[in-house]
């Protein structure tokens, strides 16, 4: 990656993604993205890494450490009443020149790997619909699985907008997500039965190891208060739950983990906003494989980030290929649109 891809990576990012959501990564974006010290720094990342989202990450991973300087007054993750974002730049270069090589390190060898609790918001609907096609006990295999936290989504209760809850009745973690549009989420009352979870990962966050759990923490953004709080109540059932995680390469072993799922179950391979780190080739060998699992038996893939940022379900039903969009979504899950998805039985497309 070389500088000019990087100062148009953090200015995306401020625009995209930080807008609305984030002053302080937002204005801090805008002026790394002019920054040459800063740009070569990041030329460390390690190859498909969301370049802003490691970068703040190892800041604040650094900051949470216990790092004494002044950029902490800018973190509302770290001091009760944070200083407003302008002005904290100046702070945030110098931090980087005084720990440059731990930041260094940090890039080279950590990974993106955020587990967004709230995305369990359009999760739920998305799974309910799939149970409604299967009519069989999901198995989950999620790509990408970083800790597991998604992998519970059926374990959490949610609620839409009214006092109506759905889910696990029984749940300390409650996700309330944001419908927007006019079409209704796909919703059943009680969560789908889940026969078996299996995660895949480069690395696997362990979230019993101090290091592991502070970087997860680190990926939050600092104003997320609500993302910080569903990830320390989710992080516990995740520690309390039996889980067969696998470090290696998802793609490459989702062949081997099908051949071991169950036919009286449904295959459901899961992931979200993981493929933006995919590389082009990755991405067709992934979908290839759905394709020749959805020649032997009944497989969904449930996914974004892959062609654009919508939530798509593409599945092989008797051999048929079906393609959805099911919804656009919000990153971090605070919203999302739901399609109006009728009988896809009826809307066979091609994958």
């Amino acid at each position: 990656m070389d500088k000019a891809y990087i100062s148009h990576r953090f200015k995306t990012f401020a625009h995209d993604e930080c807008r609305g959501s984030s002053q302080l990564y937002e204005d801090l974006s805008l002026n790394i993205a002019e920054d040459d010290i800063l740009l070569k720094l990041c030329e460390h990342a390690g190859e498909g890494q969301p370049v802003p989202n490691l970068l703040f990450g190892a800041v604040h991973y650094l900051l949470m450490e216990g790092k004494q300087h002044e950029l902490r007054k800018f973190y509302q993750s770290l001091v009760p009443y944070p200083e407003d974002a302008d002005g904290s730049f100046l702070y945030f270069r110098d931090f980087c020149h005084t720990y440059y090589e731990e930041i260094l390190r940090l890039l080279e060898n950590k990974l993106v790997q955020t587990n967004e609790v709230r995305r369990c918001s359009f999760l739920y609907p998305s799974f309910c619909y799939i149970y409604e096609l299967a009519k069989r006990p999901l198995a989950l295999v999620e790509i990408g699985t970083s800790a597991g936290l998604q992998l519970l989504w059926d374990k959490y209760s949610y609620s839409y907008g009214t006092d109506e809850r759905y889910g696990n009745e029984r749940a300390d973690v409650h996700i309330r997500g944001e419908v927007s549009g006019s079409s209704v989420p796909f919703l059943l009352e009680e969560s789908p039965p889940v026969a078996s979870r299996t995660g895949v990962d480069l690395h696997i966050n362990d979230l019993r190891k101090l290091e592991d759990r502070r970087w997860l923490e680190a990926l939050i953004w600092p104003e997320h208060v609500t993302r910080r709080k569903l990830f320390s109540d989710a992080a516990y059932d995740v520690i309390n739950t039996p889980l067969e995680l696998l470090e290696g390469n998802g793609v490459e072993l989702l062949p081997k983990i099908a051949r071991t799922i169950p036919e009286d179950t449904a295959l459901c391979v899961f992931h979200t906003h993981v493929a933006n780190q995919m590389p082009k080739a990755e991405k067709t060998k992934l979908l290839q494989e759905i394709g020749n699992i959805g020649r032997e038996r009944d497989v969904f893939h449930l996914y974004n980030n892959m062609q654009d940022r919508d939530l798509h379900l593409d599945y092989y039903l008797q051999g048929k290929a079906f393609a959805q969009v099911l919804a656009k979504t919000d990153g971090h899950g605070r919203w999302f649109t739901w399609e109006n998805v009728k009988n896809s039985k009826n809307q066979e497309g091609s994958i």
